[in-house]
């Protein structure tokens, strides 16, 4: 397949064996990124939540789906936040009703950060423009080629998470 560049976007029309370059994928990830960026930003606004509260969103939410609930330190770090707006932050979202805080059970000093129902179920009915669009992107693709996707947003979020953890 050859990829092409149109005036609309990029798209292949499977003549030729050119590849494709990291300016392609730079061009297509920045289009991605924006059009992830309205969503998350019309969501905030909605919600009157600032965007540190996304990201804090993001963060809790990646944690409870790994089985290893998000912290205020971890949360703190990984935003690099001041303690202070770290709190701010939760409280916003405690109040607004999208997290909920748990005491650990083995040590009580130890606060864990979870996704509460509420914002499950006003996140999921607000974003699910996005997992449609997602989906019907994903049904283009046989198996072989999404887990070759897949793949590669592993290998890229691993990259990306690599480079952080040397700049801090």
């Amino acid at each position: 397949m050859r990829y092409q560049r149109s005036r609309g976007g990029a798209h292949l029309d499977g003549n030729g064996p050119e590849g494709i370059g990291l300016n392609d994928f730079a061009v297509q990830l920045r289009r991605m990124n924006a059009e992830f960026n309205r969503f998350t930003q019309e969501f905030a606004r909605t919600q009157n939540l600032h965007e540190t509260d996304i990201l804090a969103l993001i963060a809790i939410l990646d944690g409870d789906e790994r089985g290893a609930p998000m912290t205020p330190s971890r949360l703190r770090e990984r935003l690099n936040l001041t303690s202070g707006a770290v709190t701010a932050c939760l409280d916003r979202l405690e109040r607004s009703g999208h997290i909920r805080r748990t005491r650990d059970s083995a040590d009580r000093r130890v606060v864990h950060l979870h996704y509460a129902p509420h914002g499950v179920a006003v996140a999921r009915e607000f974003f699910r423009p996005l997992a449609r669009a997602t989906d019907a992107a994903r049904a283009r693709f046989d198996e072989a080629e999404l887990r070759t996707v897949m793949r590669f947003l592993i290998a890229l979020n691993e990259e990306l998470a690599a480079q952080r953890r040397q700049d801090d």
